[in-house]
Order: C-alpha cells, then structure tokens, then sequence
C-alpha cells in the first residue's frame, strides 16, 4: 500500500506476508521494549549521580562542548525548548549548570557547566562501563547496532 507523501520502495523491500498484527512482530514495539529496559539499567546506574536519563544525555551534550544555547542542546538531542527548559532548570537548581541570556541576542539562553557539572563527569565514566557490560555484547555489535538505528532514525525523520 502506498501512503501520499511516503518514499515508494520496490517490490522486494516489502515486509515479509506474516500477519503484522501481532505484537511480537512489530518493530515499534522491539524498540520500545528494548528502551524500557535500557531506562532500567540507566535509572539503576545514574541513581548515585543524582540525574535522570534525559538530564544526563544533556550533561553528556555539555561534557563534549560547554556554553551551549538551548537550541543548541535540543538539535543534539531532538528536543525541543518546550521540553528542555524544565529539564534544564532543574539541573540549575542542582547547581549542575547555569542559565543566562546570550549578550549578542537575549532571545537566547546559553547553558554552562558549574564547577559541580564539571566534576560529575569523572564519576559518570562508571554508566558507560555498567551499560556495556548490561547488554552482553562485543563492542563491535554495539557500534554496528548504533549505525543501524542512526540509520533507521534518519530514514524516519525524513519520512516524518
């Protein structure tokens, strides 16, 4: 079936005849699942650090280039302000990072790391470690995994 503003593939790249209906053949819900479980182990490893998943992939933004804008930070993470802005004011409240106005246009908010942020990091190199160890894979089944779904993610967005 071809559905309007949707990339036609051919023939061959249909989905296999097998009812789709079932719950264990959906992709949507493998991912799904696999993020729930992935939620798991974070929530378990970054409970000692005092963050939440989502507040530690924008410290993980941070910790690869400080003085950020929320713009910024939310193109990383396809985020939008909306869902930052809370997020971000509760690490400022952590004393994690700061918020000020950017002089060159107070439209802006950039985000910088506190002395605090900044010293967190060396005790989050542990969630990396805990994380590859959870998933009982090789580093290199990682890495093509990853590739796989930044590719599926861009196939996505461009169909959105």
């Amino acid at each position: 079936m071809y559905i309007a503003g949707m990339p036609r593939k051919p023939a061959s790249a249909r989905p296999p005849s097998r009812s789709l209906a079932l719950l264990e053949d959906q992709l949507c819900f493998a991912l799904y699942s696999t993020n729930l479980a992935m939620s798991k182990v974070y929530r378990k490893l970054l409970g000692s650090l005092g963050l939440t998943y989502p507040q530690y992939l924008v410290m993980l933004v941070l910790w690869a280039g400080d003085e950020l804008t929320v713009s910024e930070i939310g193109e990383r993470l396809f985020l939008d302000s909306a869902t930052l802005t809370p997020l971000l004011k509760r690490l400022e409240a952590a004393d994690l990072v700061s918020r000020t106005r950017a002089s060159h246009d107070e439209r802006q908010v950039v985000i910088a790391l506190s002395a605090a942020g900044r010293a967190l990091k060396a005790k989050a190199q542990k969630v990396q470690h805990g994380i590859f160890c959870a998933t009982d894979c090789s580093m290199d089944e990682l890495m093509t995994i990853k590739r796989r779904l930044e590719t599926l993610r861009a196939s996505l967005l461009e169909s959105a």
